[in-house]
């Protein structure tokens, strides 16, 4: 078996601490469509909301990535998801590369991606591979960073008891494809 090339992809969940994160592997011809499947299935999201990704130069990320729906801006240099694969968007750029990724815009969870490396590995898989990471997910809906955290500091009364922050096993995250449930 030949070596497979892949992108090594860190996923970091902004505002909270401790951090929450993962690290895996991906496809170096997966789509950014693929990349946010991944992102959902390795965080632990559900993907019931719309999502960005969000690039450019400076603190103006301007040109977005993303599927082509109203809730999504479009701006002067949106590009389609399911259109634009890491390897283009990689280009001849230096790693690592960092860009956000929006999820629930009401909510308004903000990730930071880099795309740490290309790799080649033995395993051959069309699915990413989770690496690492750290601690649970926050619950969908559960009101953003400060629900999330106003309910971890005893504030708001939403969390189930067998919901542990900590808790994060990586075993226990399985990558397939999954279909779109919006509202």
């Amino acid at each position: 078996m030949s070596p497979a090339p892949r992108y090594l992809i860190k996923v970091l969940l902004y505002k909270i601490e401790p951090l929450i994160w993962r690290r895996f592997s991906i496809p170096v011809d997966a789509t950014f469509k693929d990349l946010h499947t991944a992102v959902q299935q390795a965080m632990g999201w559900k993907d019931k909301h719309w999502h960005e990704f969000r690039h450019g130069k400076g603190k103006l990320l301007l040109d977005v990535i993303g599927p082509n729906h109203e809730e999504v801006e479009k701006g002067e240099n949106f590009q389609e998801e399911s259109k634009v694969s890491i390897k283009q968007f990689v280009g001849r750029r230096r790693f690592p590369l960092r860009f956000l990724y929006r999820y629930d815009f009401k909510e308004d969870w903000v990730h930071e991606i880099a795309i740490e490396k290309k790799v080649d590995l033995e395993e051959e898989s069309d699915l990413p591979i989770l690496l690492e990471g750290e601690r649970a997910c926050p619950p969908e809906d559960c009101g953003g960073t400060f629900g999330y955290l106003a309910a971890l500091n005893g504030d708001l009364m939403w969390l189930e008891d067998s919901y542990d922050p900590a808790h994060f096993d990586p075993k226990e995250v399985k990558f397939g494809k999954r279909r779109r449930r919006k509202k």
